[in-house]
């Protein structure tokens, strides 16, 4: 029997990620005939089918799922060569495929990856943005080099570095009974309605887990997508929920009926690390992206950590005010301002323009107030000649 061809395995792969030809054929830049004929010569070698075809959908057969598993481990093997002669060059100066868990994405990377790159100006990051299940089957299949993630999360046979520890804030609303006091313990939330994210999200399960232990039942009605949208459901009062601190260090600042309350020691905390596949050729680089978040993590604020609960901005960047200025030049826009500006005598420059008609009066009423101006003198500021009746 011939050995298939990195053409068919391809192929094969195409086809159960799009799950259909038609979609497969586009994403191998080929023809659909093309595709259907290299399929159909993999069958023919191996005697038995891959692919179930029910139109318009394409699904792997008992022994189709086993090829397309073993497809995945070769193509990965191949994309290693080249990944090979890269780890030779300079560390962290190839493409690198980041994959970040978006209870993450939006807090770490926007602050840690401008120092990466003054850095290591030569690395050249492709990031995507996942659920922990996503991830890993990426990095495993070698569709991603590497992912930052919660080590505590299912994540298969990948290798993990650990980065750093990172502690649960409790938020609730404004008023709330848990909203002052001491720092919290975990039996504290006992009978407490919980607010969570949907299925899918690592971050659910690690709440999940603390929420047993102190007897907190979770609100089963309502499940947000995002850590932003769980943020608007504690303020407006719908319940109570557990953030990661790096959450709340952001640049945007939380809603103000929200409070934030630390844990006492032992704090519930998630342990965030690096994961790539064993046996990779560019462990280096990984161990030298790890040792980089370990040293400069990002998301700390300087100048203290957030949740101590000082009310409902604790932990939150506070606007400063805007000093105010010195009066700007005036247009003739505002008349009182003028003349008031003009009685002081202030040093303010005035931007000189052709007054109005209704200004001009004014000014003049002013002078004869003051006793009327020498004959004969001509006005610095001629208004325009009046309108004639009809």
């Amino acid at each position: 029997m011939n050995r298939p061809s990195v053409r068919q395995l391809e192929c094969v792969v195409a086809i159960a990620d799009h799950g259909s030809f038609r979609a497969a054929a586009r994403a191998c830049s080929i023809t659909q005939p093309a595709l259907s004929a290299q399929i159909a010569s993999l069958e023919a070698e191996l005697g038995a089918a891959l692919f179930e075809r029910v139109r318009p959908r394409a699904r792997p057969t008992p022994l189709g799922v086993e090829v397309v598993a073993r497809a995945r481990e070769l193509l990965a093997g191949l994309d290693a060569i080249g990944e090979v002669a890269r780890g030779h060059g300079e560390p962290l100066s190839s493409p690198l495929r980041l994959g970040v868990i978006p209870t993450i994405a939006p807090y770490l990377l926007p602050r840690a990856m401008p120092r990466l790159r003054r850095k290591h100006p030569g690395l050249r990051l492709f990031l995507r943005e996942a659920q922990t299940p996503e991830l890993v089957a990426a990095v495993t299949c070698g569709e991603l080099d590497c992912a930052l993630l919660a080590a505590e999360a299912e994540l298969g046979d990948l290798e993990t570095a650990p980065l750093f520890e990172e502690p649960f804030l409790l938020a609730v609303p404004r008023g709330h009974p848990l909203a002052e006091g001491p720092p919290l313990r975990e039996r504290d939330l006992q009978g407490s309605e919980v607010l969570l994210l949907e299925d899918g999200h690592c971050l659910r399960d690690q709440a999940l887990s603390v929420c047993r232990r102190a007897r907190a039942p979770e609100v089963a009605d309502v499940r947000a997508g995002s850590l932003a949208t769980l943020i608007e459901m504690v303020a407006g009062g719908l319940g109570i929920t557990l953030l990661p601190e790096m959450a709340t260090a952001g640049a945007r600042p939380l809603p103000r009926d929200l409070v934030l309350r630390p844990f006492a020691a032992p704090a519930p905390t998630r342990t965030i690390a690096l994961a790539w596949r064993r046996r990779a050729s560019r462990t280096r680089d990984f161990q030298l992206l790890a040792e980089f978040f370990r040293r400069e993590p990002g998301w700390a604020r300087p100048g203290g950590r957030p949740g101590k609960g000082r009310g409902a901005a604790a932990g939150t960047r506070r606007a400063r005010k805007r000093p105010r200025s010195r009066r700007e030049p005036c247009a003739g826009s505002s008349i009182r301002a003028t003349l008031d500006e003009r009685r002081r005598g202030a040093g303010s420059t005035l931007v000189r323009r052709r007054p109005s008609f209704r200004l001009h009066a004014l000014r003049q009423l002013l002078r004869r107030g003051r006793g009327g101006t020498r004959r004969g003198r001509r006005d610095p500021h001629p208004g325009p000649p009046p309108r004639a009746r009809r």
